[in-house]
């Protein structure tokens, strides 16, 4: 199968959840023995580094980029508040990168375009005038949920009827375009059914994250004192909303209880005000080197979400090594978690301080939690059977 792979931000190096996602998947269907030919689009916030890319990764994916300027214009976006269409997709366009898709598909002929994120999907007009491909968006989130959920949590009371507008707004538009691709490869359950309830006919298949297990090997060693963390970039308002609440409102619950307990946070674009906190046993830095090195040597993760959506990659990746998660019910969604099993799930402050303190006194129960996860990752969320899912409801999808 020769499918084109339409990526919002470049995919490799994998340094976050949307490029993992993007890449595992890549690196799945060309294990699979299909085509893949990656154009990206480089942004001021993620450009492409092709001193970085592998040869045979360059050579396989013949990735290539199109520099788009997504920089927040505020003059446009008042324009395109005026003119009803929604600035948060509409700044991902280019003439640029129209051009080079027109070149592109003009040259060669694809079976499936796949569209990551709804932020690709100013294209789809330009894919059905000159190909014949299926068109799938792989929704990496239900963005209109997030923006809404943003919404309700603003304290700004002059910002938030904004904020709901933008947030209806993108409704709109992520509803409408069901209809205007061939398939949607839903990142979770909860987002499929969230699709399928807008009464589209657009088939929909729930493709998940997934990692190769083999590439995640839990530490071995024994037990001893329990370090909770959480890593994430912090340029995402949900990452930053959720851990001013965790500092704020339940690190001094589980401080009270257990004096010496330790919280370490990291994540790029740390606010400045964040690293200069002090706080009694909490460790704050910004970007890591190595985010799987400092995962593996640290034993709770800990996801104080509230307005995020779709499938949080990191708590798959904790999970992959072995690590106990606590986490807030919108973290944990699309994730087919058994609660107290294999993740533990905190619906306000007092019920997440009480969760950390529960694992600071039981390392037993701690290895319990990630043993557990660790076979949900290696059950459900394999690189291997995730592929296999998306080519079957690619098959399907052609031969109608």
């Amino acid at each position: 199968m020769r499918i084109l792979q339409l990526c919002n931000k470049p995919p490799f190096p994998p340094i976050d959840g949307g490029s993992k996602a993007m890449h595992n998947l890549t690196r799945g269907l060309l294990a699979a023995g299909h085509e893949v030919k990656v154009l990206c689009i480089s942004t001021p916030k993620n450009s492409l580094a092709i001193e970085e890319i592998p040869v045979e990764y360059m050579e396989r994916t013949r990735i290539e980029s199109v520099f788009v300027d997504t920089s927040v214009n505020m003059v446009d976006a008042f324009t395109d508040l005026l003119t009803a269409d929604n600035y948060n997709i509409s700044r991902f366009f280019s003439p640029d990168m129209d051009i080079r898709l027109i070149r592109l598909l003009t040259a060669e002929e694809f079976d499936i375009v796949q569209l990551e994120s709804l932020f690709m999907t100013p294209y789809v007009p330009t894919i059905r005038r000159y190909s014949k491909a299926r068109i799938v968006l792989r929704s990496h989130n239900l963005e209109h949920v997030i923006q809404g959920r943003i919404a309700t949590g603003e304290r700004n009371f002059l910002k938030r009827p904004y904020r709901k507008f933008l947030a209806k707004q993108l409704h709109d538009y992520e509803m409408a375009v069901l209809d205007r691709v061939d398939g949607v490869a839903a990142i979770s359950p909860s987002d499929a059914a969230h699709f399928a309830d807008h009464g589209t006919l657009t088939p929909i298949a729930t493709i998940p994250f997934g990692v190769e297990p083999g590439e995640y090997k839990p530490d071995e060693r024994k037990l001893g004192e329990v370090t909770f963390f959480h890593l994430g970039s912090m340029d995402w308002l949900p990452n930053e909303e959720g851990i001013r609440w965790l500092l704020d409102e339940v690190w001094p619950k589980v401080i009270a209880e257990r004096p010496n307990a330790r919280l370490d946070l990291a994540g790029n674009k740390m606010p400045a005000d964040l690293l200069e906190r002090q706080q009694q046993g909490v460790t704050i830095r910004g970007r890591v080197k190595n985010a799987l090195s400092y995962m593996r040597t640290r034993q709770v993760m800990v996801v104080p979400l509230f307005s995020a959506g779709g499938m949080r990659v990191k708590i798959i990746e904790g999970m992959a090594l072995g690590k106990a998660v606590v986490s807030t019910p919108v973290g944990a969604e699309g994730i087919e978690h058994t609660e107290g099993l294999n993740i533990l799930i905190a619906r306000n402050a007092t019920e997440f301080a009480k969760h950390m303190v529960a694992l600071d006194l039981s390392p037993d129960y701690t290895r319990m939690l990630g043993c557990e996860a660790r076979k949900l990752v290696e059950n459900a969320y394999s690189d291997q059977n995730i592929v296999k899912e998306l080519v079957s409801f690619y098959d399907r999808l052609r031969s109608t």
